[in-house]
């Protein structure tokens, strides 16, 4: 059992937690996930590592509530337990020799671009950070980013904080100002990581991307984050997450990606009825 021993709320569907889970912190690096049940019956689900702390033996998570299962773990308070806490898992994200990066987070996905960001940083490399949300009410982690970025561009879909417009609009600006990365890393809606990596494609830079969104299983078992890489079948759970953002077919993985909707709605609402019973 893994002890819940922080939460905090970071929007109103956005929740971070921070698990007492020594093994799993003593190995985690940026761009792993973690498998969890909430309880001996609940399903398996994967979560990308937000961060974690070697000496208290922590690891931290930040969930969407979308599912049934992220509606079950945010009913779960401090002192409360998880039943599994498995990792971690999935290759690293790549950040040796890096000397000036661009990382492009969106929504939920900036849980997952800041302990990225913020290894660049501790390694010595030239971080600008660009992140995005649709409003100003979703943002997150602003500090953290703040705190790990040599430049930092907030954009909302709206223009309620931060500038208006989307993320490769301040990406593009970026590059026309004469930045010139080594990468872009893009984590965020699979819809979001093509449209940054058509513009990367265009000034022929380099573009990681995270295709954790896709993921489900977290074993290949499922081959419900199957995608193809260059025109080869891959796996976002056991050959990724990471992977070269120009050789993705992002229309097949969106695709994909749609196969489960109603199924995964329809659980939530079963899901919150139980709760409100």
């Amino acid at each position: 059992m893994y002890e819940i021993i922080n939460k905090k709320s970071l929007n109103p569907t956005v929740t971070l937690m921070e698990i007492m889970a020594p093994l799993v912190a003593a190995k985690a690096e940026p761009g792993q996930f973690i498998i969890l049940r909430v309880d001996e019956n609940g399903e398996r689900i994967p979560l990308t590592i937000a961060d974690f702390d070697r000496e208290k033996g922590t690891v931290t998570i930040i969930f969407q509530i979308v599912g049934a299962t992220t509606e079950k773990l945010n009913h779960l308070e401090v002192g409360g337990h998880l039943q599994d806490f498995a990792g971690p898992l999935g290759k690293p994200t790549e950040t040796e020799g890096l000397k000036k990066v661009a990382v492009v987070g969106g929504g939920v996905g900036c849980a997952i671009a800041y302990p990225v960001a913020k290894k660049l940083h501790e390694q010595g490399c030239e971080v600008h950070s660009i992140v995005g949300f649709r409003n100003r009410d979703l943002v997150i982690l602003e500090d953290e980013f703040k705190a790990v970025s040599d430049q930092l561009k907030m954009m909302t879909d709206d223009g309620s904080y931060g500038e208006k417009g989307l993320v490769t609009n301040a990406l593009k600006a970026l590059i026309d100002e004469g930045n010139k990365y080594d990468e872009v890393i893009a984590i965020g809606p699979v819809i979001m990581m093509k449209f940054v990596c058509q513009l990367t494609r265009e000034y022929g830079v380099k573009t990681i991307v995270s295709m954790n969104p896709i993921m489900i299983d977290g074993t290949g078992m499922c081959g419900g984050c199957r995608l193809t890489v260059g025109g080869e079948t891959k796996f976002a759970c056991v050959d990724g997450p990471d992977f070269d953002g120009h050789q993705v077919d992002f229309d097949e993985a969106m695709s994909r990606g749609m196969i489960y909707r109603d199924f995964e709605r329809h659980a939530y609402e079963e899901t919150c009825n139980l709760f409100k019973k």
